[in-house]
Order: C-alpha cells, then structure tokens, then sequence
C-alpha cells in the first residue's frame, strides 16, 4: 500500500472517529418485539446482521461486501479466515507469515492493538481499548459469510 493512501486512511479514520455516527444500526427498543427476540441492547442487533456503532472506524477503511477493496481488504468471510490469505490483496510479510486464524482470540487481540501484534502492519488504526466493543465487532464479522 502506498504511503498517501496509508495517510488518506488514517485520516478518514480520524475524521470518522471524531464524528458521532448517524446511523440508527445498533439503535435498540426494548418494547421491540424482534428486538427482545434477538436479544436487547447492541449484542442483539449484531446477532440480527446490524453493525455496533464501534463498527463505524473500520467502515473508513474496509468493505463488508465480498471482493470490494477500499483501502484495506474486504471484511466479507474474515471471520475463520487465516490473517493474510485473501487473494488479490497485497498484505504486509508479518500479517503473511502471521500463521494466524482470524477467530474470537486472534480478533480481540488484532483490535486492541494490531501494531503491537503484528508490528510493520498496514493497518492504521490504533487499537480498540473497551473489550465490549471489541466483541460487539467480532460477533458482527461473524455474520459476515
């Protein structure tokens, strides 16, 4: 990745991060019948497909469609997926030779400082500090497939 589009991405990410999000994904009513179904609050609007608000940084980067690359790969099948291995985009040699699969433990650990685990990454992003957003986003990559 070249060096302008790691800057372009890290500054959508912070110009995203310091923006509340619009979007009502994760707004929840507890009176809801579908909603009680599923489960109140954020976990259950993952569960039925919709994104958690602390979603809204990886957006400025990654798609959710498969195959569509914006800045980094698409998220689409990353659940299960060996960090890396998506055919057609360019990873760093660390994520290549990583040997990791992307599951419950190798994602809380990537997102709350993927520099850390895997230092020369391309990934701009600073990590995710609150481990309930961090399992709100993996059991949203979860419905990924």
């Amino acid at each position: 990745m070249s060096s302008l589009r790691i800057v372009i991405a890290l500054v959508l990410a912070g110009l995203l991060a310091s923006c509340d999000d619009p979007r009502p994904d994760v707004t929840v009513d507890a009176g809801d019948p579908e909603t009680v179904a599923a489960g109140d609050g954020p976990a259950g609007a993952v569960a039925r497909g919709a994104a958690p608000v602390a979603f809204g940084i990886c957006r400025s980067c990654h798609s959710v469609e498969k195959g569509q690359t914006i800045v980094g790969p698409s998220l689409w099948g990353v659940y299960g997926r060996r960090m890396g291995d998506l055919p057609g985009y360019d990873f760093s040699q660390g994520m290549k030779a990583s040997g990791l699969v992307l599951n419950d433990a190798t994602l809380d650990r990537w997102l709350a400082n993927p520099v850390a685990m895997i230092p020369g990454t391309r990934m701009g992003y600073a990590g995710q500090p609150d481990p309930e957003k961090r399992r709100q986003i993996i059991a949203y990559l979860k419905t990924l497939h």
